[in-house]
């Protein structure tokens, strides 16, 4: 085993226990060290980044080569190691619609019998040295799944973008029939447009017809434009609900300390600014897109290619993408740091 594997499992085994961090940060930090530690000179290559590598930017939701290190290039403690991650990462709930994502590549390969449909084709990469307290990052990627985190220190930890897919959205042949690994975002949204009356839907109905994927596709960063549709403030107390029920499915894909973070981000913006907007047909299997949009994020969901059984659903932060808005508020800091005689 060479040096580098060995300092990594010195890091992991000999932490000072003394050391203050967000707990998410240290078990985050443990795990990806923990895998990085299985991977020999080449495969570590490949899963390693700098973490100011453009790369780090570099994501996607469709089926294609990516850099990486793929789950079927992984020996079995190799993979085990790398899942740990993506579960330290993920909440039970988001974890579990991760999982049936990657398996609905085995019910397309049944489909179709293309080699590309593959659950092996699901890369890891690490950004910069996992640390609790440095500034790192990680990734998981692959068909219709697109896991970030950004780490900043011990106390900031970014999860956008996130982009959980579906394809089928819900599998209609074979042994997994009747699966709908989505089907939550769908019936969340679905159901919030029921709820409204005809006045407030003819504000939230901005068109007849669905976009062909989400708008912000897979840019690296985002400009939010004036929002559309119905605005919070308009909704009922029940409704609202409903609202808030929504961006929570999103947002708690990840683990609970986490994300409870990122909905009191939500919260500070306010609740006001935030705005439902729907395009499509409004029954179920028409193909139908909605937008939920705050001050300072944005959630779209589209079910339209495949016969309107093929979801894309996405959450981004429009500043801290990438943990954008932090670092450079850090880098800042440490440049007016040193600046001082």
């Amino acid at each position: 085993m060479r040096a580098f594997t060995l300092a990594l499992l010195v890091v992991v085994l000999f932490r000072p226990v003394g050391t203050m961090a967000h707990p998410a940060s240290r078990e985050l930090a443990d795990a990806a060290l923990a895998f990085l530690a299985t991977l020999p000179e080449d495969s570590t290559r490949r899963a390693t980044y700098t973490v100011d590598n453009p790369e780090r930017e570099n994501w996607h939701y469709i089926p294609k080569d990516r850099n990486g290190l793929a789950l079927k290039d992984m020996t079995p403690v190799q993979r085990e190691r790398a899942l740990a991650l993506l579960r330290a990462g993920l909440s039970d709930r988001g974890h579990a619609q991760a999982e049936a994502i990657m398996g609905l590549e085995r019910v397309l390969f049944e489909i179709e019998g293309k080699a590309h449909r593959d659950a092996g084709l699901y890369t890891f990469t690490v950004f910069g040295t996992p640390s609790a307290d440095g500034i790192w990052g990680w990734r998981m990627e692959g068909h219709h799944l697109s896991v970030n985190f950004t780490l900043v220190g011990s106390s900031y930890i970014s999860t956008t973008p996130s982009f959980f897919g579906a394809n089928p959205a819900e599998v209609r042949t074979g042994a997994k029939s009747g699966e709908r690994a989505l089907g939550e975002l769908e019936d969340l949204g679905r159901g919030l447009l029921t709820a409204l009356d005809p006045a407030q839907r003819a504000v939230a109905v901005i068109s007849d017809k669905a976009p062909n994927d989400i708008l912000t596709t897979n840019k690296a960063r985002i400009v939010l434009d004036s929002p559309q549709g119905l605005s919070f403030a308009k909704m009922t107390t029940e409704q609202q609900k409903s609202l808030r029920l929504l961006v929570r499915a999103y947002v708690m894909r990840h683990r609970d300390d986490v994300a409870s973070v990122d909905l009191k981000k939500i919260e500070t913006a306010g609740w006001s600014g935030v705005h439902f907007s729907w395009s499509g047909g409004q029954k179920k299997g028409e193909p139908h897109y909605y937008r939920v949009q705050g001050p300072t994020f944005v959630i779209e969901y589209d079910n339209v290619q495949n016969g309107a059984n093929h979801i894309h659903a996405v959450w981004r932060d429009a500043a801290g993408d990438f943990g954008r808005d932090v670092l450079k508020e850090h880098y800042a800091q440490e440049h007016a740091t040193a600046a001082k005689p």
